[in-house]
This record gives structure tokens, C-alpha cells and sequence, in this order.
């Protein structure tokens, strides 16, 4: 017989756990603050639209679900950039077919992933209970449902509730730990593009659409019904103080003028929307002893601009599952492992996640970045193994995020000693061509 876990939070990595932990024989009971996915929407003010790539492919394969997965989703083969006074320009994310990204739609993955998990022999989920207090030492939580409290008891606790961790908290509380929070100052909203009236989409179907510009962001995720969830990142305070159907209006005609002929209701969108919060959170320890342990944004939350929040988190659950299986009845050492082969990595995803927003915000309008997103991609053509782009390591392989940096910049130091290299023979060449100049205006000596 198998350890009994708690799990807090019955997000997407908490359920996907659910599914590995019990197919391994645990008896899982997962615990969820909102309502069930699948009665009504309860994720208002977060990302609506997720992207899926290689790590969360991987992770579905595991757990067997890909194959339920798929038609849930709409690829997306590459960067539809729509700068102003221009037409679009497609940008594909990688040499061949297969290195794309799959859109979905969140609500539909969590369902999927809860209605599998409860079809488990050991798996039970209680929606709306709120995780209030964590006894790490007994791995014992007291929840609070429709009931009232009550304490739940088991052979170790899984926190996987998110950026703001009740269990992270109560674990690490007393205790020598280090926490990073950070808030960037930008804030979101959800708007939608509509298929047209006529049926279709508005615009091409397969690709993440981006608005790049100095004050905002827009980025656009297809849908199975041709629509697009698009996300509008902006000052936080402006974004807030945007109240007015007007000023919405005169902002989009300045900085995303194509948007205005895309959503007929733009405006009211604008203003109804809630805020969302942008934040990256990193912490240590991920565990206690062979008692608690923390899965996804729990112990690394990233900002949304590399697509890998949802990717990261499962794969969290892979390795964490493996770890588990190498240590067979030793909890705190496949801890100890988990935690010492992920988190180096999260954290260098932590960096790569705050770059690429000023990549999306600026190296998008940027004619030098372009060429040398170009350039990046022909090399990868031309010698697909020994050269390949930073963007391709992360999101269409697993390579472990900091080794993926470590090869890039490698690559970096390469491009620019060809750079340097021919730089110094054009000049030579232009140095002999001056003197041989030189020597005939010379004539015959």
C-alpha cells in the first residue's frame, strides 16, 4: 500500500500530480479553495489561455493524456508581429513542423485533468476548502469548507497552491528560509477578438499574434472557435486608471491602431476587465524533511513572457514522480533530489521569463533584433545540431533551462567572434584596396 498525500491546490500541476502520485499506488485527497472547473468559470483575473510545448508535452505523454489533449488545442506554428504602419510579419518558431506551440484554453486543461484524476482508484477532490493552517512536522493541514474546520492527516503534504502559498508560508514559518518576490510593475487584461460575423477567423488562426509597442503589449492566443483570448500588458497604474471608454479608444488608435477593427466592442472590454498581477516568486527550502514538499508557482512563479509557467510546473511533477521512484522508501531523499535538480533551473527561467518581455516588448519593433533572430534561425538550418537558438532549447526540447542558457551564450561568444573576425577582414580588404589605389595614381616607378 502506497503513502497517503495531501495535495493543496487542484490547479493543473496539483491535478496532474494527483494522476502520477496515484498511479504509483499513493491515496491522494486534493483540496481546492475555488469551485470545481467544471461548474462554471472560477478563474477570473488569470491568464485565460496557456501555451503548450515540449515540457508539457512531455508530461502529458507520461501521464498518458496527450492524445485527449491535443484536440483541445489549436497549434500555433509561429509570431504573427503587427507593427504599426506595416503589414503583419510571420515569424516561425523553428526550422521544422513539428517546433510549434499548442494554444488552450485553461478551463478546458483543468477540466480534462480533474476528470481524469478522479478516475483514479485513490484520488478525491473537495472544491471550495480552504487550506488555512499546516502542521509540517505531523504532515497534517486544517482546511475550512461548507463544514466548518477540520484537520486532515497523512503521510506527506504536497503544496501546490500557487504564487501565494498557504503551505509555502506555514511550512517555512520559524524556519531559516529564503523568499523573492517580485512585482513587475506591469499589469493585464483579458480581451477577446471575436470570429468574424460572417464565420472564420479575423485573422490568420495558427499563430500567436503580437501587438508590440512602447507603452503596451498585446499578445494573442487562438481558439477552437476562431476567436482570439488576447492579453494587454501595461502599466499597472495606467492600466487601472483606465476607466473610460474614450480614453481606451484614443490609447488603442495610438499604440494598436489594427485592434480597434478586430474587437467591435474593444473599449468596454478594456474597462470592464479585472487587473491581473504580474509576479516571480523564488524560495528555499522546497521541502521538509520527508513531510512537505512544493510543486509549481508554490516555489517559482514566473511572469507569463516565456510561455513556460504551466510547462515548468509539470515537469515539476515528472521529475518530482521519477525522484520518487528512484528513492523507493526514502521520501526526504527523492525531496532533496527534486528540489536539487530543479530548482538552479527555475531560477535561470525566473531571468529568461523577465527578458523575453522586453524581447516582446521592444526586440519585436527592433530592425537589428529581427536580423539577428534571422540570422539565429538560418544558422539552426544550416547546422540544426550544433547550432541552436536559445528559444528553440527552451520551449522545444526539455534541456534543463540552465544548461539551455549556458549553450546560448556559448553560441553568443561564437557569433561574435565571426562578427569581430569578419569585420577585420573586410577592413583588411579595404586597406589593400586603398594602397593598390594608392600605387597606380603612382604610375610606373
Amino acid at each position: 500500500m502506497g503513502d497517503s498525500v495531501t495535495i493543496v491546490g487542484a490547479g493543473l500541476s496539483g491535478s496532474l500530480l494527483a494522476i502520477l502520485l496515484a498511479r504509483r499506488g499513493h491515496r491522494v485527497e486534493v483540496f481546492e479553495r475555488r469551485g470545481d472547473p467544471r461548474v462554471g468559470a472560477h478563474d477570473a483575473g488569470r491568464s485565460i489561455n496557456l501555451g503548450l510545448s515540449a515540457r508539457g508535452i512531455m508530461a502529458l505523454r507520461r501521464a498518458g493524456l496527450w492524445e485527449e489533449v491535443r484536440p483541445l488545442t489549436v497549434p500555433m506554428r509561429g509570431r504573427l508581429v503587427h507593427r504599426r504602419g506595416r503589414p503583419p510579419a510571420f515569424h516561425p518558431y523553428g526550422r521544422d513542423p513539428a517546433q510549434i506551440l499548442y494554444s488552450i484554453r485553461r478551463d478546458a486543461l483543468a477540466t480534462l485533468l480533474v476528470s481524469r484524476a478522479e478516475k483514479e482508484q485513490d484520488v478525491r477532490f473537495f472544491f471550495d476548502t480552504r487550506c488555512v493552517a499546516v502542521d509540517r512536522e505531523r504532515a497534517a493541514v486544517t482546511v475550512e469548507g461548507q463544514a466548518g474546520p477540520r484537520e486532515v492527516r497523512a503521510d506527506f503534504v504536497v503544496g501546490a497552491d500557487g504564487a501565494f502559498s498557504v503551505v509555502r508560508a506555514e511550512t517555512h514559518r520559524g524556519l531559516p528560509a529564503d523568499f523573492r518576490q517580485e512585482f513587475l510593475d506591469w499589469g493585464y487584461k483579458e480581451l477577446t477578438i471575436p470570429p468574424a460575423p460572417g464565420g472564420g477567423p479575423r485573422v490568420p488562426i495558427e499563430a500567436l499574434h503580437v501587438w508590440p509597442g512602447s507603452e503596451g503589449l498585446v499578445v494573442g492566443h487562438p481558439n477552437l472557435d476562431d476567436s482570439l483570448t488576447c492579453t494587454l500588458f501595461m502599466a499597472h497604474d495606467r492600466l487601472t486608471a483606465l476607466t473610460g471608454e474614450d480614453e481606451a479608444e484614443a490609447l488603442f488608435l495610438e499604440h494598436f491602431p489594427g485592434l480597434l477593427d478586430l474587437v467591435p466592442d474593444l473599449a468596454g472590454q478594456v474597462t470592464a476587465g479585472p487587473v491581473g498581477h504580474l509576479v516571480t516568486v523564488r524560495t528555499s527550502p522546497w521541502r521538509h524533511r520527508d513531510r512537505v514538499v512544493l510543486v509549481g508557482d508554490a516555489c517559482h512563479a514566473v511572469y507569463p513572457f516565456y510561455g513556460q509557467g504551466m510547462n515548468s510546473s509539470f515537469e515539476d511533477c515528472v521529475v518530482l514522480d521519477e525522484r520518487m521512484a528512484a528513492h523507493p522508501g526514502d521520501r526526504a531523499a527523492a525531496f532533496a533530489a527534486y528540489q536539487e535538480l530543479r530548482r538552479p533551473h527555475t531560477d535561470v527561467l525566473a531571468e529568461l521569463s523577465a527578458q523575453n518581455f522586453l524581447e516582446l516588448r521592444d526586440g519585436l519593433r527592433s530592425p537589428l533584433h529581427l536580423a539577428r533572430k534571422k540570422a539565429d534561425r538560418a544558422l539552426h538550418r544550416l547546422f540544426p545540431r550544433a547550432w541552436v537558438p536559445l528559444y528553440t532549447l527552451v520551449s522545444h526540447t526539455t534541456t534543463p533551462y540552465g544548461d539551455a542558457l549556458r549553450r546560448a551564450r556559448v553560441q553568443d561568444r561564437v557569433a561574435g567572434a565571426a562578427v569581430l573576425a569578419g569585420a577585420a577582414l573586410l577592413a583588411a580588404a579595404a586597406l589593400r584596396g586603398v594602397r593598390r589605389a594608392r600605387g597606380d595614381r603612382r604610375g610606373p616607378s
